[in-house]
C-alpha cells in the first residue's frame, strides 16, 4: 500500500480544525466590520442632524437636535420628570407591556393551537377572528380608557389586542404545518389526542411562535404608549403628550430614545432565550 494513502487520513484530521479556526476566525471578522458599519453610520446621521439644526437649514425648534435630546434626558435622569423619576416611568409604561404581552401570548398560543388542532372550532370561529383582525385595533385604546379608566388596566387590555393576533395566526400556522408522519408515529405508539397536543404538535410550533414574539414585544409597547398617550396618570407615553402639548421636541424624541432602548433590550433576552431553546439550530454564522 503506497505512503500516500496512508497519511491522507491524517492530513485531512489536520485541516479540518484548521478549516474550522480559519471560519470561527472570518465569521469574528465580519461582526467587527458589521459593528464598526453600523456605528459610523449612526454617528454620522446624528452628526449631521446636528450640523443642519446649528446651520438653521433644518427648524431646530420643530426637529430640534442631539445635542438637546442628550441634555433632555440627561435632564430626566439626573433630576426626574414632572410626573415623577423616570425610572418609575419606564417600569410603569413596561409593566403594562408586559403585562399585555404575557396575556396576549398565551391567549394567542392556546386559540392558535386549539383551532390548528380541531378543524370544526376552527370553521366556526375562523370568520369571527379574521373580521376582528381586518380592524384598525388601535382605535379600540379610547374604548378600553372609557371602559376600564386612565389605570393601567386600559394599556393592558390595548397591549393584548395589539399582541394576540400576529401570536394567534403564527401558533395556527405552526400547528398546521406539523409533520403528519410525526402524528401519524404517535398515534400508532398509542399517544392520545393530549399526547400528541402537547408532545409532538406544541413543540414544532415552537420555531413558529418564537418568531411571533420577536415582534409582538414591539406592538405590546406600542399599544401601552397610545395608550398613556390618550389618558394616563404617568409612563412614557404620557411623557411624549406632554412633551408634544408644550411644544417640547427634544422631550418627544428623548421619549422615542428610551423607547428604543427598552424595545431592543426586550429583543435582545428574546433572542438569548431563543438560541437557547433552539441550541440545535444552525446559526447563520
Amino acid at each position: 500500500m503506497s505512503p500516500d494513502v496512508l497519511s491522507a487520513p491524517v492530513e485531512d484530521a489536520v485541516k479540518t480544525p484548521d478549516r474550522a479556526h480559519s471560519r470561527a476566525r472570518a465569521a469574528r471578522r465580519r461582526r467587527i466590520v458589521v459593528t464598526t458599519v453600523r456605528v459610523l453610520l449612526l454617528v454620522g446621521i446624528l452628526g449631521l442632524w446636528e450640523a443642519l439644526s446649528r446651520a438653521k437649514v433644518i427648524d431646530p425648534f420643530n426637529f430640534s437636535m442631539p445635542s438637546k435630546i442628550w441634555d433632555q434626558i440627561y435632564t430626566w435622569v439626573t433630576h426626574g420628570t414632572a410626573l415623577g423619576s423616570l425610572g418609575e416611568q419606564i417600569w410603569y409604561t413596561l409593566y403594562e407591556a408586559l403585562l399585555g404581552w404575557v396575556l396576549g401570548v398565551v391567549a394567542g398560543v392556546v386559540l392558535g393551537i386549539a383551532l390548528g388542532r380541531i378543524s370544526f372550532l376552527a370553521d366556526v370561529l375562523g370568520p369571527y377572528i379574521k373580521v376582528l383582525n381586518s380592524m384598525p385595533r388601535i382605535i379600540l385604546a379610547p374604548i378600553f380608557l372609557i371602559w376600564f379608566g386612565l389605570g393601567p388596566a386600559s394599556k393592558v387590555a390595548s397591549a393584548v389586542v395589539l399582541v394576540f393576533f400576529p401570536v394567534f395566526f403564527n401558533a395556527f400556522q405552526g400547528a398546521r404545518e406539523v409533520d403528519r408522519n410525526l402524528v401519524a408515529n404517535a398515534r400508532i405508539l398509542g399517544a392520545s389526542d393530549r399526547r400528541v397536543t402537547l408532545q409532538v404538535v406544541i413543540p414544532s410550533a415552537t420555531s413558529w411562535i418564537f418568531t411571533s414574539l420577536h415582534v409582538s414585544f414591539g406592538f405590546a409597547l406600542i399599544g401601552a404608549i397610545v395608550g398613556e398617550y390618550i389618558g394616563a396618570t404617568k409612563g412614557i407615553g404620557l411623557l411624549v403628550a406632554q412633551s408634544q402639548n408644550t411644544f417640547n421636541a427634544a422631550g418627544v424624541y428623548a421619549a422615542m430614545v428610551i423607547l428604543a432602548v427598552v424595545a431592543l433590550a426586550a429583543e435582545g433576552l428574546l433572542t438569548f432565550v431563543e438560541r437557547r431553546v433552539f441550541r440545535w439550530k444552525p446559526t447563520n454564522s
